[in-house]
């Protein structure tokens, strides 16, 4: 009967309507709004900055090997939140508490922020020491993703649907701001060097400062009453069913849908996104504006179609998968034709319409299937569900940053 509830209804679940104490200003909301947009601020800051690292390192395909050193550092800690899921942080002994996690994850996030002008103001290593510095840095922000990001999901699977679309709301919403931020800072000092240099001092210093106000956040949520409230529900629930450790192969073959569907989301959009956009396509008139407006134009796109499921929601797990199988497989054919073919199509119209295309399929289908999910299994498999599709978005990640490499193949 609870897992029919759950299935009917993938909003509000019924359970929770009759004593669940009201979000007073939608505080829970905007908390776990700022949550997601703390979890890939670090790597949106990161990619942004294209142009400085660029100029830092111009001989380095600087966005495709962050990538990899990213995705690939998230993975193992993913796994390593599903292996400890029954032993370090269970139902009834809580040894790895969800706030000690976060706390730890922003914490790695701070410090990766705080790398590169630190290194740059010490001076004490040469461009090819440093680089590899900056490069260890983004595998430390993706061991912190792999923590934060497992974490939250993992979170808000346990909580009615409006929470899990306020976190990938936020991971939007992380790109346009640091989109926006990138912008401001730049367009304000002269296009030269040593401008570039202090835009960047001023865009990592002001992130920092963001990252900040997430820690703040992060130790607020568990003394909220309608987070309480939910926690304490989800206590009781496991104690009346099982004591058992929940398996993960159990909850992934129940899911088995939504994560294939995750997984090429996200092979299609990391193969194209950053690396292949901002490399191969150039404007004489933007000059290099242009890998910033492409990345702007994405991560607007991006918040757009993760804002959408607060709007419509399918609940069709199969048919969304589908959809993500056979649709987003066409951007592939697409971008070729803007790179080799007819002249028309090499400008900036057609790459700017499909960018936003790919940013707004993106987040429209991420934030379906990662709601959807973990109110498809009962309450107290709904925390490693929301780790399980972490889990699968992260091997998206990592396929698509590998698969990037092929368009320099």
């Amino acid at each position: 009967m609870e897992e029919a509830g759950r299935s009917k209804n993938f909003g509000e679940d019924y359970r929770y309507e009759i004593h669940e104490p009201r979000d007073r200003f939608n505080i829970a909301y905007v908390v776990h709004f700022i949550l997601g947009l703390g979890n890939l601020l670090p790597w949106n800051a990161l990619i942004t900055a294209i142009d400085y690292f660029g100029y830092l390192y111009p001989t380095k395909h600087i966005d495709k090997v962050f990538s990899i050193a990213y995705m690939g550092a998230s993975l193992p800690v993913l796994l390593l939140l599903i292996s400890c899921r029954s032993n370090w942080f269970s139902n009834n002994k809580r040894l790895l508490s969800f706030r000690f996690r976060m706390n730890i994850g922003l914490f790695m996030f701070l410090l990766t922020l705080m790398t590169p002008p630190i290194l740059d103001w010490s001076r004490i290593s040469s461009p090819s020491s440093s680089y590899y510095v900056i490069v260890g840095a983004v595998a430390v922000c993706g061991l912190a993703d792999g923590l934060v990001g497992g974490s939250l999901i993992g979170f808000a699977g346990e909580l009615p649907a409006r929470y899990m679309q306020a976190v990938f709301a936020g991971t939007a919403s992380s790109g346009v701001l640091v989109s926006i931020l990138r912008i401001i800072t730049k367009a304000s000092l002269p296009q030269t060097p040593k401008g570039l240099q202090t835009s960047s001092y001023l865009y990592f210093l002001v992130s920092t400062f963001i990252m900040l106000g997430c820690i703040i956040c992060c130790n607020l949520l568990n003394k909220l009453p309608v987070i309480q409230y939910h926690l304490a529900h989800k206590r009781e629930i496991s104690a009346s069913l099982s004591t058992e450790p929940i398996k993960f192969w159990v909850v992934a073959k129940k899911l088995k849908f939504s994560a294939l569907g995750v997984i090429f989301i996200y092979t299609v959009t990391l193969s194209v996104f950053p690396g292949f956009i901002t490399e191969n396509f150039q404007s004489k008139s933007l000059k290099d504006w242009y890998p910033i407006v492409l990345i702007t134009v994405y991560n607007v796109s991006d918040l757009f179609g993760k804002s959408l499921p607060s709007i419509f929601i399918p609940k069709n797990i199969g048919k969304v998968s589908w959809a993500c199988l056979f649709g987003r497989v066409l951007f592939y054919p697409m971008f070729t034709a803007c790179l080799h073919g007819p002249r028309w199509l090499r400008s900036e119209t057609p790459v700017i319409i499909l960018t936003s295309l790919l940013g707004l399929s993106n987040g429209f289908f991420t934030s379906v299937l990662m709601i959807l999910a973990p109110k498809s299994v009962s309450l107290v498999e709904a925390e490693m569900a929301g780790i399980v599709m972490a889990l699968f978005l992260g091997f998206g990640l990592v396929l698509g940053s590998v698969v990037g490499w092929i368009w320099i193949i």
